[in-house]
């Protein structure tokens, strides 16, 4: 078996480059504006060249001699391109937009390349916006270059990761017998689909039974993702500290598998009026149980029915919110199960399923960022094995046909 490459454009701090090298690709070139980010992933994949600069400024031999490929060498090439202001028919406020010159800026890039796969992630609200222009430009563009197109929304539960995440996925392939397919869920878990597309671009799981292969695996928890890390006070821990236990769950181990040390495990402080609210949370519960003169000038105004993750505290053995690009009790459910603060940028981090090998760089503010804005690598692990699962097999029966 023939080793794969890959590059990754607006790569941010790495989570889809690091879920396609656990599938098995050498990440050749990665690419993002953002310097923090740049530098976090280039600490975790030394051996990739990772350019940071706008990609306007990239011409197309400076991609080939950086990629190490000739055109049509490349097996995949993957990215989360902002695709919002990209429509065929867009009016002229959309084409001043400069998330539209970025994609067109991907499909540029792919064309010189000509890899043998493309993946394309996105937030699932891409498949409603321009009332459905953007995914049809997509689909429009790449069948132009050759290539045939399929799209799902997976959610992140799916796949053993303890977070209700949904992200679009486009994979596109070239090749006569490629298949565009997605990996089959393998945790069994239940998320309210609440957008377009919502019913048919999302498996739906009715119980743990399987006609079709192996029983569902239940769904990972919250504990189970972090309970053997230390425990800190609110604005306590280190960026680098010890562990102080072994792990206890095959998901701890996993993720602390060539790990000696532990990184990020830093919580910030909160206000002595949050520290009160925090009092009255039970686990699994949110701002509803804080005492009406405890709560926000806006949480006063708002009905039962709204803001249903705000101050929340985990749920031990349930499954996160969507991780954001901050941790903050106003945004979600973020206050720790059984200690009296917020999660900490690891705790974070292993709820997005990234090993603790993994060191995010930068200010506190701009790890949880690089947290929240990743692609979790357990999912994108997954769809990376179905890839090379593809072209692995293509290539075999070529040779077979050869000889």
């Amino acid at each position: 078996m023939s080793k794969l490459y890959a590059i990754d454009l607006f790569c941010g701090a790495g989570g889809l480059s690091e879920g396609l090298a656990q599938a098995g690709f050498q990440i050749n070139f990665a690419s993002d504006i953002n310097k923090t980010y740049t530098q976090t992933h280039k600490y975790n994949h030394p051996n990739t060249y990772v350019y940071t600069d706008d990609i306007r400024n990239l011409s197309n031999n400076q991609v080939l001699e950086l990629c190490k490929v000739m055109p049509g060498e490349l097996d995949l090439l993957a990215g989360g391109p902002p695709c919002q202001g990209f429509s065929i028919n867009a009016p002229i406020r959309t084409m001043k937009d400069d998330r539209n010159h970025l994609f067109k800026e991907f499909l540029r890039i792919a064309e010189t390349l000509n890899p043998k796969y493309i993946l394309i992630e996105n937030v699932p609200g891409i498949v409603s916006l321009e009332k459905g222009a953007v995914v049809k430009a997509i689909y429009y563009s790449l069948n132009k270059l050759g290539y045939k197109v399929n799209h799902m929304i997976l959610f992140a539960a799916h796949y053993g990761v303890p977070q209700m995440r949904w992200r679009t996925f486009f994979i596109a392939s070239r090749l006569t017998n490629g298949a565009c397919t997605f990996p089959e869920p393998t945790h069994y878990a239940q998320g309210v689909a609440n957008f377009t597309g919502g019913r048919n671009l999302c498996f739906k799981l009715f119980s743990k039974d399987s006609l079709f292969g192996p029983q569902l695996i239940d769904h990972t928890t919250v504990w189970e993702a972090i309970s053997d890390l230390p425990i800190i006070s609110n604005g306590g821990g280190f960026d680098e500290m010890q562990y102080d236990s072994p792990p206890l769950t095959k998901y701890q181990q996993q993720l602390r598998e060539g790990s000696k040390t532990l990184f990020n495990h830093k919580a910030p402080s909160l206000g002595k009026i949050n520290l009160e609210r925090m009092n009255y949370i039970p686990q699994g519960g949110s701002w509803r149980d804080i005492p009406y003169d405890l709560l926000p000038a806006g949480l006063k105004r708002a009905r039962r029915s709204d803001h249903t993750k705000r101050y929340g505290r985990l749920d031990p053995d349930g499954i996160c919110s969507t991780i954001l690009t901050k941790c903050d009790p106003h945004w979600g459910s973020f206050f720790h199960p059984t200690q009296e603060r917020t999660l900490t940028v690891r705790e974070a981090a292993r709820i997005q399923s990234f090993p603790d090998k993994f060191r995010f760089l930068g200010s506190l503010t701009e790890q949880y960022e690089q947290v929240g804005n990743a692609v979790p690598p357990l999912l994108a692990k997954a769809i990376g094995e179905i890839i090379a699962e593809q072209i692995n097999t293509i290539q075999e029966n070529s040779e077979l046909k050869a000889v």
